[in-house]
């Protein structure tokens, strides 16, 4: 039996990334798409709206999730904070399972995310492809191995449509690292540099965001020590790689009645020293 998906976010660049995959994939039954109630394809047809998707589905387009006919298991959210939000009130009141890719959320909103987690199953990531997630762990471990006494920068670029900056990849990279030291990473981050800043304080990390084109996604962290550098890196090169762990996340919260998880429980990883 397929799983009854939507996706909000629909006519943005990964809702038809992850609309396009799903409706391709005999597990998912696509039953609704979500786009911001000012949009002008409110109300059409999904297939009319997303390019390539054809008739595989026969969703419209809609500005809620109470407005979706065919309820939805799970909703797919790749959008705004504000907008996330909204969503996460709505899926309480529906019982609808949440897959959460959205970045630059408050401490406090991701708070209120962990307490709906008591009633829906939610899976929140900053990044859901396979091979960033396997960076998160390789950079804690070289953190835990080479110590302070290297400094860290992590650089990330992005295209030039993103509005949070440092991603929230580049930032889940920096919590592996203080996770590592075993400090907390808002005491030791460091933004960009500009002017006469002085020497460059040991056991921070710095953070570098660059924004142009249509970069996917590319983050390296930089370890510099005494005769030596080490840079692991992680380039996407299509958002297909995220698009299918969010599905894959989907398809982990079918049969959860609550809870909040990363992709760590969805890949079966557990990011960390071993």
């Amino acid at each position: 039996m397929s799983l009854r998906l939507a996706v909000s976010g629909a006519t943005g660049r990964m809702g038809h990334t992850i609309l396009g995959l799903a409706a391709a994939d005999a597990r998912f039954e696509v039953v609704g798409a979500l786009a911001n109630p000012s949009s002008p394809w409110q109300g059409k047809s999904l297939s009319e709206a997303v390019p390539g998707l054809g008739d595989k589905t026969k969703a419209v387009i809609s500005p809620s999730l109470a407005k979706i006919a065919n309820k939805p298991q799970v909703l797919i959210d790749f959008t705004q904070p504000e907008a996330t939000m909204a969503y996460l009130k709505e899926a309480q009141t529906l019982g609808i399972a949440l897959v959460i890719g959205t970045t630059g959320c408050s401490d406090a909103q991701k708070a209120e995310m962990r307490e709906a987690s008591k009633n829906i199953p939610i899976m929140m990531a900053s990044n859901m492809s396979l091979g960033m997630n396997l960076l998160f762990a390789l950079v804690e471990e070289a953190a835990a191995k080479l110590g302070q006494t290297y400094d860290v920068e992590i650089i990330e670029a992005h295209h030039h449509f993103k509005k949070d900056a440092p991603s929230g990849s580049a930032l889940s990279l920096g919590e592996s690292v203080a996770r590592a030291w075993k400090v907390n990473l808002k005491d030791i981050a460091t933004h960009g540099r500009e002017g006469i800043v002085g020497e460059r304080k040991a056991g921070t990390i710095g953070f570098h965001a660059v924004r142009g084109g249509d970069i996917v996604g590319d983050h390296t962290v930089l370890y510099a020590g005494p005769g030596e550098r080490l840079e692991l890196t992680h380039v996407a090169h299509s958002r297909e790689a995220f698009a299918q762990g969010s599905l894959k996340a989907a398809l982990f919260l079918a049969d959860k009645k609550n809870g909040f998880y990363d992709m760590g429980d969805v890949l079966g990883l557990r990011p960390g020293v071993k």
